[in-house]
């Protein structure tokens, strides 16, 4: 029998739960802290295996002026690291989408630098006291001397690399970047594990099929554990269907799956036990995430785009922009599959169903499409991308491209005020509307 009180953390959720720390700002920082702690008692190690009469006498005033400069300079650039970040992060909400401050956050050159800054802070105030309180010997002086110039050569770097990042970190051009490739790797992923690994659940699977399990809190699905979902499938020997892909809103009335092969009776006296383990499978959270939620990553693009649109930005090169960047992500989507990367089926009790491409369209055009309608440029450069997509060999995407192209079109015939305009529209849209 299942012990949910004990289940092993899958590989899958570690990957998970490493990329939601990646997001919290204080963990590189406090590493850094804790390396820098470290070096002070690597450098006494130099006086106790006997090294003093081997390396040079170094004066104590000298280790002391370095270490002094270090304290008053570092704190200071760590307080400026801080204000330009929140200046970045407030220019991404403003400009672009909120829904890419994580992504914003999570990047590793400002927290490498605003880590630095800290972790130097710490070492040289660490190392004055342990110096003034004479900790060391020559030895121990000359280990901390060459730290010291070692940590001085980090920072000066680290801080010429920040100072080109935080230039551009915020920027509506990076955060599209940032965006695309969040969405390219989510997008990569699943198409090489289309079922996460699964069984591909069938349309009448999906409709509810069984006995549901629902969810004990509102919020979106984040992540979904299928080592667990298996393990309890095989305790309860049943087969189970998920309904709720990362990215679905749920509340307590929706289910995230249905078990199917076992009595419900059966089920209900066992209430507390395997059912509790599948529910709890499925992280929940208020706010969606990038990495297992393809659609998220083209929603914030197709956010960016809107809001460009809007009367107040009227920065159509903006959506042109994204609009190309979608082109791109749907081209990666139906390019061929790199054989080493796909994913066999893992799960064998275990359905879940594929993406919907039309719900990847309606996520990523529906928006530019509507609001940027009044826009002959913006119109003409969507259903260009409609024709590019209308040509590839992905039927799927194919019809896909087509239905959206026509219904744009009929946004833009509506919007559209001068005749001229219209008709480049419809010539642009005459393939793929067909």
């Amino acid at each position: 029998m299942l012990n949910t009180d004990k289940l092993m953390l899958s590989t899958d959720k570690l990957r998970f739960f490493f990329s939601r720390i990646k997001e919290r700002l204080w963990v590189k920082p406090l590493a850094l802290c804790v390396l820098s702690v470290g070096g002070i008692f690597v450098a006494r190690l130099a006086d106790d295996v006997g090294l003093s009469g081997m390396l040079p006498d170094v004066t104590l005033k000298s280790v002391e002026s370095l270490l002094s400069i270090m304290a008053s300079s570092m704190l200071v650039i760590a307080t400026f690291a801080v204000g330009s970040m929140v200046a970045a992060y407030a220019s991404a909400s403003a400009g672009a989408t909120p829904r890419s401050i994580p992504l914003v956050i999570a990047d590793d050159v400002t927290q490498n630098a605003l880590s630095a800054f800290i972790g130097a802070f710490i070492f040289s105030i660490v190392s004055l006291i342990a110096i003034q309180n004479e900790l060391f010997e020559s030895a121990g002086r000359f280990a901390i001397f060459v730290l010291t110039l070692l940590v001085f050569a980090i920072v000066i770097i680290t801080f010429v690399r920040w100072v080109d990042r935080i230039a551009r970190l915020g920027r509506v051009v990076n955060t599209i970047e940032q965006v695309e490739k969040a969405a390219s790797d989510a997008l990569n992923r699943r198409r090489h594990a289309p079922t996460l690994g699964a069984l591909k659940a069938s349309p009448n699977q999906v409709e509810g099929k069984g006995v549901p399990v629902f969810s004990p809190t509102v919020g979106y699905v984040q992540h979904i554990d299928l080592e667990t979902l298996q393990s309890s499938a095989e305790a309860l020997n049943c087969r189970v269907t998920v309904t709720a892909l990362p990215g679905t809103f749920i509340h307590t009335h929706l289910p995230l799956l249905h078990i199917e092969g076992c009595a419900e009776e059966y089920i209900k006296a066992r209430e507390g036990t395997e059912p509790n383990a599948l529910s709890s499978a499925f992280s929940i959270s208020s706010n969606r995430t990038f990495e297992d939620d393809p659609r998220f990553g083209l929603l914030a693009l197709s956010e960016i785009a809107d809001k460009a649109l809007s009367p107040g930005i009227n920065d159509p090169g903006t959506a042109i922009n994204v609009i190309g960047t979608l082109l791109r992500l749907f081209t990666l989507w139906q390019s061929p599959l790199e054989k080493e990367k796909v994913q066999t089926i893992t799960y064998d009790r275990v359905s879940v169903p594929e993406l919907v491409v039309d719900d990847l369209f309606d996520d990523a055009f529906t928006a530019i499409a509507r609001d940027g309608a009044g826009m002959v440029e913006v119109s003409i450069r969507l259903q260009k991308a409609f024709c590019a997509l209308a040509e590839t060999d992905d039927t799927q995407i194919a019809v896909a491209a087509k239905k959206h192209s026509r219904r744009a079109l009929a946004y833009s015939e509506a919007a559209l005020t001068l005749s001229d305009d219209i008709d480049a529209v419809r010539t642009e849209a005459a393939f793929s509307a067909l």
